[in-house]
């Protein structure tokens, strides 16, 4: 029960590994608050209708942001862990770099970097009231491979590495941590419901691991709960790389 008395807001937790933190996280004590542009009321009712609340938002809009983390404190009175999972990723298809349509360039950049801005900086003032706060990023280990075929994705994950840094200095003396954590290709429900994606270089990705075999939500689930609790206390601006253990992990 590392998150006992804590209220958590997950980004993009209606389903697929967001939502496997958010079961994670209500195993832990906390009070969840499921955020995400598919209607993720139904899942958070599904989870635990006293302690879970789902807000659809869309993280690219400030203004829904705003009115998520406004509902989120007038539900559960403050928010103690911010994690900042919502993602472009598992409808992508890999194709070349001049090929990438630009409004998909477009929505990779304003959910996976611009996303985070928008939510770091209306939760910013709760934790800033409160004195405290975790602010977990969810980056990728694929920035420090440089994976051609998704360089958007690939940009947008690199930007959130450095995101993290510079935002841990701005934040800490109000007593914010921000960290990051990196995984390698996690197989959740709505990964796999992407043959594009689960195919792509399958066998280089599974040869480059030191743990050979597939990884699941829960390989990671840890890692973020460490992160978001007081384990961490004196960590900031870390990004730590759940991967199996590839080469070439270093951020």
């Amino acid at each position: 029960m590392r998150l006992a008395g804590t209220v958590a807001v997950i980004t993009g937790g209606a389903a697929g590994i967001g939502l496997a933190y958010g079961r994670r996280f209500l195993a832990e004590g906390a009070r969840v608050v499921l955020a995400d542009v598919a209607d993720p009321v139904a899942a958070a009712l599904e989870l635990a209708p006293e302690r879970a609340y789902g807000v659809r938002t869309d993280v690219s809009d400030m203004a829904s942001v705003r009115a998520m983390v406004h509902a989120a404190v007038g539900r559960f009175g403050r928010i103690d862990v911010l994690v900042n999972n919502a993602a472009v990723f598992a409808t992508l298809k890999p194709q070349p770099f001049d090929e990438i349509p630009e409004a998909e360039w477009d929505r990779v950049m304003a959910v996976n970097v611009k996303g985070i801005w928008n939510c770091a900086r209306a939760v910013v003032p709760v934790m800033r009231s409160q004195g405290s706060g975790r602010i977990v990023n969810v980056a990728s280990a694929i920035v420090a491979k440089g994976t051609a075929l998704l360089l958007h994705y690939v940009t947008s994950k690199g930007a959130v590495v450095a995101m993290t840094r510079a935002l841990a200095r701005e934040l800490g003396p109000s007593g914010i941590t921000v960290n990051a954590v990196a995984p390698g290709l996690i197989l959740s429900d709505t990964v796999q419901a992407n043959p594009d994606i689960t195919a792509f270089q399958s066998a280089a990705v599974m040869q480059a691991r030191s743990l050979k075999r597939d990884a699941f939500p829960d390989d990671v689930e840890g890692a973020v709960v460490f992160l978001a609790s007081d384990d961490s206390a004196f960590m900031s601006g870390q990004t730590l790389i759940v991967d199996g253990g590839s080469v070439f992990s270093t951020l």
